[in-house]
């Protein structure tokens, strides 16, 4: 197989780029940097992904003096980012960092309720000429709320996206049933199925998956979770890397 007909998917919930808690917390942002260039994929998605916060600038010392997903971006790769949650010190997004030309992006308000702000990012890069589509998603804890929440992202991708077009949807759905892969794949979008354990919640000892990459109009070819210490001492949630043939 030629290796330029892969397309290699990363997804990733960063937690703002800090772990611990109270005067435990440590700035991970840094590590984050490393992680994703290990990662090595051509599109990475990332959740819970600071534009600012005034307050952890003024806490952590190293606290970088760009937006994170500038920061996390590789050399070569461009980032888009678009702001999900506006708090009372900050903001915080969704964010993809692709490797390819970003040929189009656009965002979409997915809220259900105003107690959590969420939204879906819709990037589309050429890849050998070829338009991908590639959607970032980051649903919402209630399962009444991610129900709504995949009925619109059901409708955005019926608006947007033409049907002959390769489309990506990956993020942390935050759901470890059936009730989104059934959803999904009433749209015709299926994720890597003949892989083991891959689990990605919470880090330390990961126990259900609730990040997935699902495709349309590609070939799953593999699914791998990063494990060990490194890993779980960076976020909550370990990374998915997803293969794919265009």
């Amino acid at each position: 197989m030629d290796p330029s007909d892969i397309l290699r998917v990363a997804t990733y919930n960063i937690h703002k780029g800090v772990q611990g808690l109270g005067p435990a917390r440590r700035l991970e942002i840094h590590n984050l940097g490393h992680a994703v260039e290990q990662l090595d994929a051509d599109i990475v998605c990332l959740q819970e992904v600071r534009k600012m916060h005034r307050r952890e600038q003024q806490y952590f010392q190293r606290w970088p003096d760009m937006p994170q997903a500038e920061f996390l971006a590789p050399e070569g790769y461009e980032a888009v980012y678009r702001t999900n949650a506006v708090t009372r010190h900050g903001e915080h997004g969704n964010a993809l960092l692709s490797r390819w030309p970003v040929i189009g992006h656009r965002h979409e308000d997915i809220s259900d309720h105003r107690f959590e702000q969420r939204g879906l990012l819709h990037v589309e890069v050429e890849i050998h000429g070829r338009r991908v589509h590639a959607i970032v998603v980051h649903l919402g804890l209630i399962p009444g709320s991610r129900v709504r929440q995949v009925a619109q992202l059901q409708r955005f991708i019926a608006r947007e996206v033409p049907p002959h077009e390769p489309l990506v949807v990956a993020g942390d759905f935050n759901d470890w049933g059936l009730q989104v892969k059934r959803a999904l794949a009433a749209c015709g979008l299926y994720e890597y199925e003949e892989a083991p354990r891959t689990f990605t919640y919470p880090a330390r000892l990961p126990m259900v998956q609730l990040d997935h990459v699902y495709v349309r109009g590609l070939t799953p070819l593999g699914l791998h979770v990063p494990r060990g210490r490194i890993w779980w001492r960076m976020s909550d949630h370990l990374p998915l890397i997803a293969e794919f043939r265009l």
